[in-house]
């Protein structure tokens, strides 16, 4: 588990960074957009529009250590050997990270320390996505849920070794848990209506996740799209950061948020939309409820610039390619404002 001086070396304030996916195929140009417009933060780009391997669950493959999947008409199962999907997932792997080195060496941050995130689903949302051989969802398995939690810990930080290696930088890891709170409510489908999966006490739960969490040697954040993001459980893991969709959240939720910031946690704000408005939108409107928030909550505004990042609101995959580009844009404009004057914005 990392210590507070290795999340002071990777995490701050007051910057901007993608969620993860991003439109299209070509890795060359996806990876020297991402550097280009989030020099503070870039990160390792997911394409999904590549088909089977490279999506967030497919690509877990190519990281896990002694387990492999293979493709079903439903997503992905555990495979008793490798296969030709968990063989696409690390070959397209391979072409995503020689795409960022090139990228990083031809914005000069080669060697020079400088922050890089990578993405990969986390340990409750890989186990209830991924099935058994026999058809039904790791995640009803405890014994399989532990096997490819460990497989997947232990893979991972190899990924981030070999990141920070060939990069010469700092490695953030961010677990994304989409399916997080139906894992907890106990509202994912059984393979039948006869075959539930049952809620995942939250002490459980907890242990899985950070299992995965402290076998980093630095920093991680969680992130969750859902639409009721469970940010008390993400309070009392041992995740550095917590990213969520700003749309997604309600009165209830703002206690759990300050109880976050209060806790010394950073937060990555969702406040780019992942579509392209109906009308242009500018910096100020996506700044407003972030600052808003900070307001309300009764803290004061210079924790934008201290613990608050800014980011889409989810992946960017299913983005036109140039609002893709325009939404990092707002976040990067968004974040510098946060580090330099926030407590001069005024919206009345």
């Amino acid at each position: 588990m990392s210590d507070g001086n290795d999340v002071a070396n990777v995490l701050r304030g007051g910057i901007a960074t993608g969620v993860g996916s991003w439109p299209g195929t070509d890795a060359r140009e996806a990876a020297a957009t991402v550097v280009g417009e989030l020099g503070e933060l870039p990160h390792l780009v997911e394409l999904p529009g590549r088909g089977v391997g490279a999506d967030m669950i497919g690509r877990v493959s190519a990281l896990l250590v002694d387990m492999r999947f293979d493709g079903t008409t439903r997503g992905y199962r555990l495979a008793v050997r490798p296969g030709a999907v968990a063989r696409r997932a690390h070959d397209l792997l391979r072409t995503d990270l020689d795409a960022l080195e090139e990228a990083w060496e031809t914005a000069g941050f080669a060697g020079t320390g400088r922050v890089v995130k990578v993405q990969v689903a986390g340990p409750l949302s890989l186990a209830a996505e991924v099935e058994l051989p026999m058809g039904h969802r790791v995640l009803t398995d405890p014994g399989a849920v532990r096997d490819l939690s460990e497989s997947l810990a232990e893979g991972l930080s190899n990924h981030v070794a070999e990141v920070g290696k060939r990069l010469g930088a700092e490695v953030l890891v961010q677990l994304d848990e989409p399916l997080l709170t139906q894992v907890l409510e106990g509202s994912l489908r059984g393979v039948s209506v006869m075959n539930t999966v049952r809620a995942m006490p939250e002490p459980e739960a907890l242990h899985i996740l950070d299992s995965v969490i402290n076998a980093q040697s630095g920093p991680v954040l969680v992130h969750t799209c859902a639409d009721s993001p469970a940010l008390g459980f993400l309070r009392r893991s041992a995740a550095a950061a917590v990213g969520f969709d700003m749309a997604t959240i309600k009165t209830p939720d703002l206690d759990r948020i300050g109880e976050l910031i209060d806790d010394g946690k950073y937060v990555a704000l969702g406040l780019v939309p992942t579509t392209a408005p109906a009308k242009p939108i500018t910096w100020r409107e996506v700044a407003e409820p972030g600052v808003r928030l900070i307001d309300r909550l009764g803290l004061r505004r210079r924790l934008l610039a201290e613990q608050v990042l800014v980011s889409p609101a989810c992946g960017l995959a299913g983005a036109p390619l140039s609002w893709a580009r325009e939404a990092l844009k707002l976040a990067g404009e968004t974040a510098r404002i946060y580090a330099d004057e926030p407590e001069s914005i005024d919206f009345e």
